[in-house]
């Protein structure tokens, strides 16, 4: 399957099932992180506390709901627990609010970075229930030294937190300015304080080992008073380096597998090869596995709970290779819950081109649905062509009671199609697993909210800065190839011409004529035509109405895809040449940008 359908098929999976959000209240936590708490080893840290409240039917911040909320709490650690208070005035907003105290028992845990999931539940509450993550730091997380390996001009960020606002000075022994030390905004509470040690050595820096320091005082916790030893290697060799610091999962004991892929990616220079990868486990059995994907520095990570009680177990992935800095360790924690009902995260549906919380979503759109237990069966893929089921993988999901068309489902993510009757306004949708209800999740719906899809290139390991990560899915008519930059080096692609045609692939961008219904592919004759008057798209649109505008030849559904949308326009004369950002504006709503390549 090609990276454009998996993306397709990966982004567009959950299970909503709507009731009426009338006279029900809605969960809301002040915070679903506390920490990481440093603590010293052999005690415990304070108490923390969040607040919970419901604001009020129909929308606004005012908690008129909180007397409603029935809580209880769970813990899956036994070294924190939590309590719900009285209610009481808010600390941080108007209205009244109900107290979660969590409390800590850490005595006995070893030096290390240890989380656990609290969960705040209410039977009879939309967006219910929720979890917290508790992270705690036993010994502190200032690490004692910094290995940083670069090409030259490279550049490399190591992150740590404490618990209270520290001297820092960074200093280099040789090679001359490359070492800083950065504090960044505020974390999940006020007493978190995150920090970032930066390497950037200039291009000119010859291949050599170069030495810096940086020097923490000041701090209220003592361990994190101390001098960082940072070693900068600069090198023409290959430098091997993971998509991910660290893994967590959760899973329902005995219910199914689930996977997650580890890239391991070249940082520097030359050919990188893994030689071996190994998965290694300190208790619980053998929960882990690990395989290469053929062809690839993609390895595939599979998680059982069979046998394994409920528990956190902790592991660990090494891929040995040939870089300059050997194996990669990529340190696993695997948290075994019991089974319970399907679960949708709030804020856990996200359409598939931005995956942004929070975000309005629209009829007829292709969304993924995040949480857990949403199903027990292998993941599951749509394989009709005409049109998408309503049941797949023992799996329905319902968008304001309604059932809604299903492209994917799996343990932990769900991709569906919005209804296209879908009202505009506040709803709901709920996952069902072999009939056993799941909880409800609110959201809110309008007509069109387009979106252009995009590659998401450093998922695939592609060494470019972030802001350059948003390239459009393009594809330039005349020869099927992606409107990508030549530097980029990706088979296939290529920039775009001016005079050229680009097809341009969105979601969300409305009502067409004929109308296409829920799950059914689109037409071709007659192709079917979004319900705007104005279809322009801009070229070198990072703000709305700039750039060179040019008309679209043809806005619609992709024929032959559910929920796709095509957009065929012309690169423009005057286009901007390079990175040019694009967007769509219709009569009443505006895309977000995607980069194409124009030359």
């Amino acid at each position: 399957m090609g990276l454009i359908s998996k993306k397709l098929l990966v982004c567009s999976s959950f299970l909503f099932i709507v009731s009426p959000l009338f006279a029900v209240p809605k969960l809301r936590l002040s915070d679903t992180v506390i920490g990481p708490v440093t603590v010293t080893q052999g005690s415990s840290p304070a108490a923390q506390d969040i607040e919970a409240f419901a604001p009020a039917v129909g929308g606004g911040d005012l908690n008129t709901e909180t007397s409603s909320l029935r809580l209880t709490t769970a813990s899956t650690a036994n070294w924190v627990t939590a309590t719900v208070g009285s209610r009481r005035a808010c600390s941080k907003r108007e209205g009244d609010c109900l107290p979660i105290r969590f409390t800590f028992a850490t005595q006995q845990l070893q030096t290390g970075r240890y989380s656990a999931t609290v969960t705040v539940s209410d039977p009879n509450a939309v967006d219910a229930p929720q979890n917290v993550l508790v992270i705690v730091q036993v010994g502190g997380g200032v690490p004692a030294s910094i290995d940083f390996y670069l090409p030259p001009g490279g550049s490399a960020q190591r992150e740590f937190v404490t618990n209270s606002r520290v001297s820092g000075a960074a200093t280099t022994q040789s090679g001359g300015d490359w070492l800083t030390l950065v504090l960044g905004g505020a974390g999940s509470f006020d007493f978190v304080q995150p920090y970032t040690i930066n390497a950037k050595p200039p291009a000119t820096l010859a291949e050599g080992t170069y030495r810096g320091t940086v020097s923490l005082r000041n701090s209220a916790f003592a361990g994190d008073n101390k001098d960082v030893a940072v070693t900068l290697r600069v090198t023409n060799s290959p430098i091997a380096a993971s998509n991910t610091d660290r893994l967590r999962v959760r899973l329902a004991q005995n219910s199914t597998t689930v996977d997650r892929t580890v890239l391991i990616y070249n940082g520097g220079k030359g050919a990188l090869t893994v030689s071996e990868a190994t998965a290694t486990t300190e208790a619980g059995g053998n929960w882990m596995k690990t395989v290469q994907i053929a062809g690839t520095n993609y390895f595939t990570t599979t998680f059982s709970t069979e046998g394994v009680s409920p528990g956190i177990y902790k592991g660990n992935l090494a891929f040995a290779t040939n870089g300059v800095n050997g194996t990669v360790n990529v340190p696993v924690e695997f948290e075994v819950v019991p089974q319970g009902p399907a679960g949708i995260r709030l804020n856990g549906v996200q359409d598939i081109a931005a995956f942004q919380e929070g975000d309005v979503l629209a009829a007829g759109m292709i969304v993924a649905a995040f949480g857990e237990q949403l199903s027990y069966e292998k993941p599951a893929v749509n394989t009709s062509t005409t049109q998408l089921p309503t049941t797949l993988g023992g799996v329905q999901v319902f968008v304001n009671d309604k059932a809604a068309p299903l492209f994917y489902t799996s343990y932990d993510q769900v991709n569906f199609l919005v209804p296209v009757d879908t009202p505009e306004g506040e709803g709901a949708i709920r996952i069902d697993r072999g009939g056993q209800r799941g909880n409800t999740i609110s959201a809110r719906f309008k007509r069109a909210v387009p979106k252009l899809l995009r590659l998401q290139l450093r998922n695939i390991g592609i060494v470019i800065p972030e802001p350059r990560d948003y390239y459009a899915i393009a594809v330039n008519a005349s020869d099927g190839t992606l409107s990508l930059p030549r530097e980029f080096n990706i088979p296939g692609s290529r920039p775009s011409k001016p005079g050229e045609v680009v097809v341009l692939f969105g979601i969300g961008f409305g009502p067409t004529t004929p109308t296409v219904a829920s799950g059914a592919v689109a037409p071709s004759n007659p192709p079917a035509v979004v319900n705007s008057d104005r279809k322009t798209v801009f070229f070198g649109a990072l703000a709305l109405n700039s750039g060179a505008p040019q008309e679209a030849a043809f806005v619609g559904l992709a024929p032959g895809f559910a929920g796709l949308y095509q957009i065929n326009v012309v690169v423009p004369a005057n286009s901007p040449k390079g990175d040019v950002p694009v967007r769509v504006q219709m009569d009443t709503a505006a895309s977000e940008y995607g980069f194409i390549a124009v030359e």
